[in-house]
């Protein structure tokens, strides 16, 4: 616990410098993706008979 604490401290300065500040805001446009959503699986012609059983996970 030799450490000094005040502004002659290497440590203590660049923690300061880090976080002395919030960072900027976001925009929500910023934040939001768009993109087209894949197609549907019963648009495949690869759908089972038992498609209902998988899609609702066996209930």
């Amino acid at each position: 616990m030799d450490q000094v604490r005040g502004p002659g401290n290497p440590a203590e300065a660049r923690r300061r410098s880090r976080f002395s500040e919030l960072p900027g805001r976001i925009r929500l446009e910023d934040t939001v993706e768009e993109r087209p959503a894949a197609p549907h699986a019963s648009a495949d012609a690869t759908v089972t008979p038992d498609w209902w059983l998988i899609r609702m996970g066996g209930i």
